[in-house]
């Protein structure tokens, strides 16, 4: 990938790229026969794919863990966040392992990542809240939501709009309450994603500034 894109640094697989005895290898791994120091190792690799199986592979064992075992995946996956450098790689993982170790703990972290200078810590802290969100607590979405919507960058806008949307479909009066108090300052792409599912009239009414 080129320098200044998303994923600067990555390499990306093809079909062709694959040795032959890849699926066998991919499968001894998801069976879960790698430690957490082997995953790790794989989660730092050049290569997306590999990345991406590590993060599913620390996915399944914090999910199969006890509460030790899923607080050492969430330490190791905010000490390697430098490694989870793609939108892919934030939206499979955030939710499931930073989110859920959050549920029922102190969520001050998430206002720490929301303030990084790290595009990729930022898409953590929104993506997080999608575990909260499913579980009708939208407070912290809301709240990131808010310290997000000056930021710069395209990624961060449509992660804000699409959190507020998934807020929308379980409390529709809490999504616009929040929309009427900050549309006109937030960018235009991350509106467009949060009020996608708004009747054709409303849509048009937030998009011109008339609400």
């Amino acid at each position: 990938m080129g320098r200044g894109t998303s994923s600067w640094g990555s390499w990306f697989l093809n079909s062709e790229s694959f040795p032959k005895n890849t699926g066998n290898w991919i499968l001894a791994k998801w069976k879960g026969e790698l430690d957490l120091g082997e995953v790790e190792a794989l989660l730092k690799s050049s290569v997306h794919e590999e990345r991406l199986l590590a993060l599913l592979i620390l996915i399944r064992k914090y999910m199969r863990g006890d509460e030790a075992e899923k607080k050492k995946i969430y330490g190791l996956y905010l000490k390697s966040t430098r490694w989870i450098n793609n939108w892919d790689l934030v939206d499979l993982s955030a939710p499931n392992i930073v989110g859920d170790f959050l549920m029922n703990r102190n969520r001050k972290p998430l206002y720490r990542l929301a303030q990084s200078s790290v595009l990729w810590e930022r898409r953590v802290a929104i993506l997080a809240t999608f575990q909260f969100i499913k579980s009708h607590q939208f407070d912290d979405t809301l709240r990131i939501g808010e310290i997000l919507i000056s930021d710069q960058e395209d990624l961060i806008h449509k992660a804000v709009g699409w959190m507020l949307r998934e807020v929308g479909k379980r409390d529709p009066a809490a999504e616009e309450s929040f929309l009427r108090a900050q549309y006109r300052q937030m960018p235009r792409i991350m509106l467009r994603y949060a009020i996608e599912r708004f009747p054709a009239a409303k849509r048009e009414l937030f998009m011109k500034g008339r609400i």
